[in-house]
């Protein structure tokens, strides 16, 4: 696993932007806790997160390039447009999809929502350049806690993936899920 800096990664973006897009399971870094990332389009990179989870079929969030990219492809009721104007921020909000192509159907088997956040950090510039959503789940086993530095990846994560852009311990929470499908119910995770 390469573990790399902001610097490194604005030296080595289109390499880095071609692996992911090639299907690179990778760990990155958020506004609130690390995440676990693939191309969102991907069903094969999307099955090998739900391995390395072990989390069958619970739904995944995805970060997406822009707000643009929730227009588009997402359902936009009125009540979600002030939800839309906090971000990027720490929410992540749970919306209908118009269009089940825009991700692999991996991503939430169940009901044809998903989990979309536009976190405010200085990663969002690498997805905007990807053009494509990302997975963007907790870097842990299901059930086990998250990591918050290098030191307590769990090992099977740590073996499946090729990359880790990494900042430092962090001791932020995961995001507010708002779920715009049930008119906008917040639940703190």
């Amino acid at each position: 696993m390469e573990v790399l800096t902001q610097s490194e990664v604005q030296m080595r973006l289109h390499e880095l932007l071609t692996r992911v897009r090639d299907g690179e399971v990778f760990i990155h870094p958020t506004d609130t806790i690390y995440g676990l990332g693939c191309n969102a389009q991907s069903q094969a990179t999307v099955k090998k997160i739900r391995k390395l989870k072990e989390r069958p079929d619970a739904p995944f969030s995805i970060w997406v390039p822009s707000k643009g990219w929730i227009l588009e492809h997402c359902e936009v009721p009125s009540e979600m447009e002030p939800w839309l104007e906090k971000l990027p921020g720490p929410y992540t909000l749970i919306v209908r999809l118009k269009h089940a192509k825009a991700i692999a159907s991996g991503i939430n088997p169940a009901n044809g929502t998903v989990g979309v956040r536009l976190p405010e950090h200085w990663f969002a510039g690498f997805i905007e350049r990807l053009g494509v959503p990302i997975v963007t789940t907790s870097v842990n086993r299901a059930g086990r806690r998250f990591m918050t530095s290098l030191e307590d990846i769990d090992m099977n994560i740590r073996n499946g993936v090729r990359f880790v852009v990494y900042e430092g311990e962090k001791r932020g929470r995961p995001s507010k899920i708002v779920n715009l499908t049930e008119g906008g119910a917040v639940k703190e995770r």
